[in-house]
């Protein structure tokens, strides 16, 4: 059963013609296949499943981090640093394809990861749910035939900057098959009791933003009237929204740190999806 937040199907229109914003996020305790492609087709602005990873599940990962040697993204760039486990394709957005650093990093991302749930690997959990929801593979996207990384763990206390991700517009070719959209996901393994919560904004990037830049994101002042979708995790819980959309982290307002599980997802022309990270 799914439960509206935020703005209700409203008639927005000027004329006697109709239009709805459709931009509401959902908390549903069953993610479904129509979730997905609302997402995706852009008439959901999010949906929080709680209880997506286990509480027992979410320990046993950020308690494993421990082990684990924390790399970030280019902290020249990406202030206040974001601690992450594993290479992300913006990494080598300045690049014409993915170089050898990236194959190696993911290798070993790979393998660090792949024992942190009880010796499992809580990216194949997740794949799991997602192949049982969709109701067919989910597989790895492809670059020049290799199967690139998915299943970032990062840290974001102190925020993340407004920001969109559209990996067909950022890194043109970089993906075998081209998704048809772009839907993000980040279950959440540590949670603070307060901040840390994320807003999607009803607003695409258009080159006329670029006069707005800010290292890495851009000034909130360019969605200042659009409709956006709140959404407040708990420690378990996983959000599916549009990352080509803007979007934000606000920062952490107590004690506790903010770890998510993190990928793309891409609906492909004939179906099926993809992940990246």
């Amino acid at each position: 059963m799914s439960t509206i937040q935020n703005q209700q199907l409203e008639n927005v229109a000027s004329t006697a013609t109709p239009v709805y914003t459709l931009f509401e996020s959902v908390v549903t305790e069953t993610l479904d296949r129509d979730i997905l492609a609302r997402i995706g087709a852009g008439t959901l602005g999010a949906a929080r499943v709680p209880g997506f990873f286990t509480t027992e599940q979410c320990d046993a990962v950020t308690k494993g981090l421990d082990t684990c040697d924390m790399g970030s993204y280019d902290e020249q760039l990406v202030q206040p640093r974001i601690a992450k486990l594993g290479p992300a394709t913006y990494d080598y957005y300045g690049n014409v394809e993915l170089p050898p650093a990236y194959w190696e990093h993911t290798e070993q991302s790979d393998a660090s990861r792949s024992g942190l749930l009880h010796g499992g690997d809580p990216l194949d959990e997740a794949i799991r749910k997602l192949e049982k929801v969709w109701g067919g593979r989910v597989a790895r996207a492809t670059s020049k035939g290799r199967p690139m990384f998915a299943g970032m763990i990062r840290e974001i206390n102190a925020g993340a900057k407004m920001h969109f991700d559209e990996v067909v517009r950022e890194f043109p070719g970089v993906v075998d098959d081209t998704p048809v959209c772009q839907i993000a996901f980040n279950c959440h393994l540590s949670m603070p009791s307060s901040g840390g919560e994320s807003l999607v904004f009803r607003r695409a990037w258009k080159p006329s933003d670029e006069q707005h830049r800010d290292g890495y994101g851009y000034a909130e002042s360019i969605v200042a009237d659009e409709p956006y979708a709140r959404v407040e995790a708990a420690q378990g819980d996983a959000i599916f929204f549009d990352p080509r959309n803007y979007h934000l982290v606000r920062p952490n307002t107590s004690e506790g740190r903010r770890v998510t599980l993190s990928f793309f997802i891409g609906i492909t022309s004939s179906g099926e999806l993809s992940i990246w990270s």
